[in-house]
């Protein structure tokens, strides 16, 4: 296992350098100038030129794209446009708030989807089985911004019960840190859990039809205990991947919710470098946030062999 983690970490250096090069040339197809954007109402053409040439933004493309990965191999992710800060810094800072906002979110997804997909597997075609894909339609259908704002609305100023944004950082209090993010972690799993609940119901009805199960019942076990002991084990697999899968897009859907909510995490910091023109930041949090992505895959490859030893490469 270990020698199949370090050819998948292999694995991961081209497809980070062909995501680098795609964000790199997206950024620049965006209109607008940095430069101008940063200057604000005191443009002038000779600022502009002089600010572009202390950006490197008067030198070719191909070059301004070397410059910039010679330095992110060696750690140095280069300095922010607006302040001038490293964005090393700036990434490290903001980095605790979208992982713990993506933890949060994964583990509702699992405790909403995995039950819901296994109430309506387990009793296949009655109410149970209805009302929980009604749910999932529903939750599919429902875009991240749109239930964000509900909740804000009905519970946070409607019922006052939860803060509608803000963050407290977990050291500081954890019971405040866990109620700020209540709200964020539920808008970012609710369409995840929906699809793993769907996914979940699929894979223990396919399960449910194979002979141990059948010999399970011949010997008199109960349904609660064939569904725990026998199908939910060898559902696993698939309903890990889909969860894998759902963690890498929160990773993504964080952008939305942390504007939402103001959160001060790596998604805000992406959005707001995107609207002003702000190149180095959005390609570093947009590396960084891919990096995390494959390293979620892997992991989930990982826990494959811990499930199940037929799956270990050899």
């Amino acid at each position: 296992m270990i020698l199949y983690g370090v050819r998948r970490l292999a694995l991961a250096v081209p497809l980070l350098l062909g995501m680098s090069v795609l964000i790199f040339a997206l950024m620049r197809l965006v209109p607008g100038d940095p430069a101008v954007t940063v200057l604000g109402y005191k443009a002038t053409p000779e600022g502009v030129a002089a600010l572009r040439k202390a950006f490197h933004l008067d030198e070719p493309v191909a070059e301004q794209y070397l410059r910039w990965l010679g330095a992110a191999v060696r750690g140095d992710l280069g300095h922010d446009f607006r302040q001038n800060e490293p964005i090393g810094q700036m990434v490290l800072d903001r980095l605790p708030v979208t992982l713990e906002l993506t933890a949060l979110a994964a583990l509702c997804t699992a405790l909403i989807g995995v039950p819901l997909g296994l109430l309506a597997g387990g009793r296949r075609g009655g109410g149970a089985d209805r009302a929980a894909l009604a749910v999932g339609l529903i939750g599919v259908s429902i875009p991240d911004f749109w239930l964000g704002i509900m909740l804000i609305l009905g519970l946070s100023l409607g019922l006052g019960l939860l803060p509608s944004g803000g963050w407290v950082p977990f050291a500081e209090s954890p019971v405040e840190n866990l109620v700020h993010l209540t709200l964020p972690s539920l808008t970012l799993a609710v369409s995840r859990a929906a699809v793993l609940g769907r996914l979940t119901r699929a894979a223990v009805l396919d399960t449910m039809h194979r002979s141990f199960v059948h010999y399970a019942r011949a010997k008199g076990l109960g349904e609660r205990a064939i569904l725990f002991r026998h199908v939910l084990p060898n559902a696993a697999i698939p309903i890990l991947t889909v969860l894998g899968l759902q963690v890498g897009y929160m990773l993504g859907g964080a952008i939305v919710v942390e504007m939402i909510f103001t959160l001060p995490g790596l998604g805000r910091l992406t959005l707001d470098a995107v609207v002003e023109r702000n190149y180095p930041v959005v390609q570093s949090a947009v590396l960084v946030i891919g990096a995390m992505f494959m390293l979620v895959n892997l992991v989930t490859d990982v826990l494959y062999g811990a499930l199940d030893p037929r799956t270990r490469p050899r």
